[in-house]
């Protein structure tokens, strides 16, 4: 088969996928109140041939690029949906808990939906990621996030089912901030998938690079924030560039930021700061108090031990992927075993917090509630350095 057809069959295998989880999600949702189990069954089976799509779409992809496909924004995304769906699918065969999908496979669609936004373009691999350590470091990497990914949604259910709505305490409160942050990121992914993909919006920016060299930034929101003494512009054709006027705020930071992301973030604070209050406001209560209704027979000591046994899965491949393997890679390409790169200090973070997490949990007895804020805190820590550290610090792993 020739390159465009392969690429062709991952796109509607990635689609297929896509289509099945959302399928899946309907008998998932039956099972939880269900005395039988034929419609975890059916739910279970979809999300296995959904699963085996997602494969099909990294095989045909790899066969199409000649490498592996874990080498920009949308196929790391794409990856990191693959080992949720896959951590999810390994957790479920062991506990068989129905309850975990109805929180997993949403997120891992709308993962798989942000990456669309960026490039599906297959190109050259730079220099630095030409090695075979670029698949050893990524897959292992993006394998131990989907199952401390896991442990983060076992956490949150549990905290679900523990804490009672019907109360005021730090426990409910602090519940409803992460309620909060979720719709952020929610607004976050579902703002640049409206204005980027359904709406086209983009505003051009001239800008000097940190590199110091000139470049273009592509806004698709207005611009609150953009690179120092940028100038906005307009294509002209073949790659020229005339001065015109956008909308600015004047608000300036240097390239070692990258101003356009930060610029979505804003907005996504904003809107889903408003879609918050809108949601408080018509429910007139929480919205943790809203999906506590789901967990009603959800066991506590199964939540906690899954928590538990994910985190001591994740963290020794996070430990290879994140720590050894990447140090080797960057030795190789770029004669330094460790650089203090933004995305390297922010795994060191990771690794340190997944080491204290063990330590409190074996050594201090920090079972069930606070083992279940850890795990929270956790996926926290993931989210941060998958969008956050990726896209708006400018640094060496800037392109994935």
């Amino acid at each position: 088969m020739n390159h465009d057809t392969l690429l062709n069959i991952s796109s509607t295998a990635l689609y297929a996928a896509f289509i099945l989880y959302l399928i899946a999600i309907v008998p998932f949702s039956a099972s939880i109140k269900a005395k039988r189990k034929g419609s975890e069954r059916i739910a279970v089976i979809l999300t296995a041939v959904g699963f085996i799509m997602q494969l099909v779409y990294f095989v045909t992809r790899w066969l199409a690029a000649g490498h592996a496909p874990v080498s920009n924004m949308y196929e790391f995304l794409t990856m990191f949906g693959i080992m949720m769906v896959g951590g999810f699918l390994v957790i479920n065969a062991i506990y068989h808990t129905p309850i975990l999908a109805l929180f997993s496979l949403p997120v891992a669609m709308l993962v798989i939906v942000y990456a669309s936004m960026f490039s599906h373009d297959v190109s050259p691999l730079i220099p630095a990621l030409q090695s075979n350590w670029l698949a050893i470091h990524v897959i292992t990497v993006t394998l131990s996030y989907g199952i401390l990914s896991v442990s983060s949604i076992a956490g949150l259910i549990y905290l679900l089912r523990y804490v009672d709505s019907s109360k005021k305490s730090k426990d409910a409160f602090w519940l409803e901030v992460v309620m909060y942050f979720i719709v952020l990121v929610i607004a976050f992914i579902l703002t640049t998938i409206v204005m980027k993909g359904i709406v086209h919006y983009e505003d051009n920016f001239f800008y000097t690079d940190k590199n110091g060299r000139d470049a273009v930034a592509s806004y698709h929101l207005p611009a609150l924030i953009t690179f120092k003494d940028a100038i906005p512009v307009n294509p002209n054709g073949d790659n020229q560039w005339k001065e015109t006027k956008h909308f600015m705020t004047g608000i300036e930071v240097p390239p070692v930021l990258n101003a356009q992301k930060l610029t979505t973030v804003l907005w996504s604070i904003i809107i889903g700061s408003i879609l918050y209050a809108l949601i408080r406001l018509i429910a007139r209560r929480t919205i943790f108090s809203m999906v506590k209704p789901l967990t009603t027979k959800v066991s506590l000591p199964m939540m906690d031990e899954i928590g538990y046994r994910s985190v001591i899965i994740g963290f020794p491949l996070f430990a290879l992927g994140g720590i050894l393997f990447a140090s080797i890679w960057a030795q190789i390409a770029w004669s330094r075993f460790w650089g203090w790169d933004p995305k390297e200090v922010w795994a060191l973070i990771t690794f340190l917090f997944y080491a204290i997490f063990l330590h409190l949990r074996l050594g201090r007895g920090w079972e069930g509630k606070k083992s279940a804020w850890l795990a929270v805190v956790g996926m926290g820590i993931i989210l941060f350095n998958v969008i956050a550290v990726n896209l708006i610090i400018a640094g060496l792993h800037s392109y994935a």
